[in-house]
């Protein structure tokens, strides 16, 4: 491999990472409060206030519906004012963060809902007042299926970063796409492939290690 072909892969590496790291930390941040409030304005939630409840999982399953690569153009005017262009790494930041926010929030709000009702219950007679119980039951409890629910979106991130490198955003999957594709280099294909491949195992398996480490019923 050339020096300069080094260097390539090595900057769409680097921007893949940027990509991932920056949209899933803004669509967990958002994705678990939004859980939270689903979970907590519920009937029989700690807050209850059903018409609330109701707008706002409609809003996440409408985000939820449109496929990243309809989402992504739908959002051009939006993404333009938000960080200026609709080209480059920073450009799809704005579609992939929206894009798993909605996902995240269902992922989470499965993980909150499975937390033992009993523990909250027990909470309420201690006297533990709403936020504490948020803060020292449910989110301890839920932690594992939290951190299970981020591995997944860190790994369909890793996905739909590859798709959006087909539309100029850069990363790995906007040199497979002009090398493996356009110029039928089809070694810069596979290799891309297989740096996927290691990717995506590396952060499953890492993903389970930090859920085994934080479940304390095992």
């Amino acid at each position: 491999m050339s020096p300069t072909m080094f260097d390539r892969y090595l900057r769409a590496f680097g921007e893949t990472l940027t990509m991932v790291g920056v949209s899933v930390t803004i669509a967990i941040l958002s994705g678990l409060t939004l859980a939270l409030l689903l979970v907590a304005t519920a009937p029989g939630g700690l807050y209850p206030r059903q018409r609330f409840n109701k707008g706002l999982s409609v809003v996440v399953n409408v985000f939820r519906a449109i496929p990243f690569i309809i989402l992504l153009v739908a959002l051009l005017p939006f993404t333009r004012l938000v960080v200026g262009t609709t080209l480059g790494i920073w450009a799809a930041i704005v579609p992939l963060s929206i894009h798993l926010i909605a996902f995240y929030t269902r992922v989470a709000q499965v993980s909150l809902n499975e937390v033992d009702h009993g523990l909250i219950e027990a909470a309420h007679a201690m006297g533990f007042r709403r936020w504490h119980i948020v803060r020292h039951v449910i989110l301890p409890e839920a932690l594992p299926g939290l951190i299970g629910g981020m591995t997944v979106c860190v790994i369909a991130m890793i996905n739909a970063s590859a798709m959006a490198g087909a539309v100029g955003a850069g990363g790995l999957g906007d040199l497979a796409i002009r090398y493996g594709y356009e110029r039928y280099e089809t070694q810069v294909l596979f290799e891309i492939i297989v740096i996927l491949i290691v990717l995506v195992t590396s952060v499953q398996f890492g993903g389970e290690w930090l859920s085994r480490r934080v479940d304390h019923r095992r």
